[in-house]
């Protein structure tokens, strides 16, 4: 389970997330949504550990106890939580699977063996990145990429997995795909996974828990079949919004 006690952050004076208090659930995944700026993305990096919060605690359950993140030496964490950040460049050359094994750099020390190989093998499988994994990464396509840096996350092996807009860039397929296999790194793989996503149908469609944000606060949060309501969803999004039953699930329509 990951712990979030009173944790708030600030740019230039302005605070824009917190003080926020919430506990994970530690299996499944759960999704984060909210309007542009809600503090989704500034949550998801500091329990993450890429910035650091001007107050509060982010307490991580880690293999021999809890873990403070903001406290404990950078390798100890890495092996118990992995982030992928909305924003990803590498300027040097790399292939998709030099890419990936960057991900088991926290457990081997830049010496993989064969338990890192295999980890990278099976994170470039589930991403369906085989045939892929000697083209150099400037040669794919958006999607590609997105799907490399997953890849490179989930092979990391950590108990957690935080994501920030895993679907940027991918089409409506792909965006399922990436869905189901997250939903098998979940069930499968026993990751907790936790991930930023703006289509409220996608996260209600695969997600375990939803946890709501609007302007740095936490105003809802909940099962999907609870938090697709109108009234929850349109305190979130401050737009009307109409929930329909198609096939057994809650489907938000906004488009009016």
């Amino acid at each position: 389970m990951i712990t979030v006690d009173g944790v708030s952050t600030s740019y230039g004076g302005t605070t824009v997330l917190g003080p926020v208090s919430l506990r994970f659930p530690d299996h499944g995944i759960t999704s984060l949504i909210g309007s542009n700026g809600a503090g989704k993305s500034t949550l998801l990096t500091t329990v993450g550990r890429l910035l650091v919060p001007d107050t509060g605690s982010v307490v991580l359950d880690g293999p021999d106890g809890p873990l403070d993140v903001h406290a404990t030496r950078s390798r100890d964490v890495a092996t118990a939580l992995a982030v992928l950040r909305q924003e990803n460049h590498f300027d040097l050359r790399l292939t998709v699977r030099e890419l990936v094994s960057f991900g088991r750099f926290p457990h081997s020390r830049g010496r993989p063996g064969a338990e890192d190989e295999r980890l990278v093998d099976q994170a470039l499988d589930l991403l369906d990145l085989l045939d892929l994994q000697q083209r150099p990464i400037d040669q794919l396509s958006g999607g590609q990429r997105q799907r490399a840096h997953v890849a490179m996350v989930l092979a990391q092996d950590t108990r957690y997995v935080l994501l920030d807009e895993p679907l940027n860039n991918l089409d409506m397929k792909h965006a399922v795909r990436m869905m189901r296999r997250l939903r098998r790194a979940a069930d499968d793989l026993g990751k907790s996974v936790v991930m930023v996503v703006h289509d409220v149908n996608f996260a209600a469609r695969w997600s375990d828990h939803l946890i709501a944000l609007r302007d740095g606060e936490v105003v809802a949060q909940g099962t999907p079949r609870e938090m697709m309501r109108p009234r929850v969803l349109e305190a979130v999004f401050d737009t009307p919004v109409d929930v329909h039953e198609i096939d057994g699930r809650p489907v938000a329509v906004y488009f009016g």
